[in-house]
């Protein structure tokens, strides 16, 4: 029963992140394209509160649980290759979006706060935020593939080549009694 919870936790976290993920994408790009600035900061100031409370837990549920499962089943965690490529795949796209893109987010709210509030800030405003947010774009679709692949490795479970490194050759998971 252990195992079966935290699976359930491992996999509600990643329907949190990928669900974040791709909802504050779409209503940042929504809000974006109105131009209005009130409009774009409470939309951006949303997308912060979102990867908050949503991207955030997903993260620690999904980190619980997954290494929660392979406590309770005695699995190795790098001894099987599409694992450690998952591990791998799902901390650099942690790690894009907590150094690129959390701070890009944090400067777009401050930006359009403080657009919203003055029309001599909202001047030149527009600009600078659309460049920013063609970046927070490009960079949030960069730290997605690799979140997207390590979703399919860790459904597919595929047999992989030999990494170099210390992934070897894969082999079925054991069975947790149930």
């Amino acid at each position: 029963m252990t195992y079966e919870i935290l699976k359930f936790l491992h996999i509600t976290g990643i329907i949190l992140i990928v669900g974040s993920v791709t909802t504050s994408a779409f209503w940042k790009v929504m809000a974006d394209r109105t131009r209005d600035v009130q409009i774009m900061a409470h939309a951006q100031y949303n997308v912060v509160v979102a990867d908050f409370l949503f991207t955030m837990v997903g993260i620690i549920l999904t980190i619980s649980g997954g290494y929660g499962m392979a406590y309770v089943a005695d699995v190795d965690l790098l001894r099987y290759d599409w694992l450690g490529a998952s591990q791998l795949l799902f901390l650099v796209s942690g790690a894009i979006w907590l150094v690129v893109l959390m701070p890009i987010q944090v400067r777009q709210l401050r930006s359009a706060r403080s657009a919203a509030s003055s029309a001599h800030a909202a001047a030149s405003f527009l600009e600078r935020y659309r460049r920013s947010s063609r970046t927070w774009l490009v960079w949030g679709i960069i730290a997605t593939v690799p979140l997207v692949a390590a979703l399919y490795l860790m459904v597919a479970k595929p047999d992989m080549p030999q990494i170099a490194g210390p992934f070897p050759v894969s082999t079925p998971l054991p069975v947790v009694a149930r």
